[in-house]
């Protein structure tokens, strides 16, 4: 790498809704890297059918990541070594908030270096208030019409309560 050239990562997920425990990666992602890219997945092949649509996901992330500098999002519907290829990227970003997230990103980490050793896996350990956080999490809460605003952006709070209120 020259030093012109810009240090990139790609923070892929479904963000089916975005929370506050993505953000805390995708901001402290931000301050590792020159540019960061929230890879959102239109179609997952892991993961049952998303509540929200890609375009009301990436609204939800753009209005969210809104006052980060060298932070976008882009939708993709590859592998996410492919996706990170095709911006530039050296890292994907991922963050890790148990042992079960490990094993699962260890097969995945396997797998992406298969594909092409030049991307590195980089994990950020969740920040100890969003250790527990999860989207199945906070859709959960919403339907039963717990309080979820201090876990997703206010916009998303609102939007998921309207949708999921039984």
């Amino acid at each position: 790498m020259t030093p012109s050239e810009k240090l990139i990562a790609v923070c892929p997920g479904t963000y089916d809704p975005i929370t506050n425990g993505h953000l805390d990666v995708i901001r402290r992602a931000a301050n590792l890297y020159d540019e960061v890219v929230v890879a959102v997945v239109n179609r997952s092949v892991r993961k049952s059918k998303s509540l929200f649509g890609i375009d009301e996901r990436m609204a939800f992330i753009e209005a969210a990541i809104a006052d980060l500098d060298g932070v976008s999002a882009q939708p993709f519907s590859t592998l996410v070594v492919d996706f990170a290829r095709s911006v530039g990227a050296k890292a994907i970003v991922k963050g890790l908030r148990a042992i079960s997230d490990f094993e699962y990103e260890l097969e995945m980490n396997q797998l992406n270096r298969r594909q092409d050793p030049g991307i590195e896996s980089v994990y950020l350990m969740a920040s100890p208030q969003y250790s527990f956080l999860s989207s199945s999490g906070v859709k959960e809460l919403a339907t039963f019409g717990w309080r979820i605003d201090d876990l997703v952006p206010e916009a998303v709070a609102k939007r998921l309560q309207e949708e999921l209120k039984r």
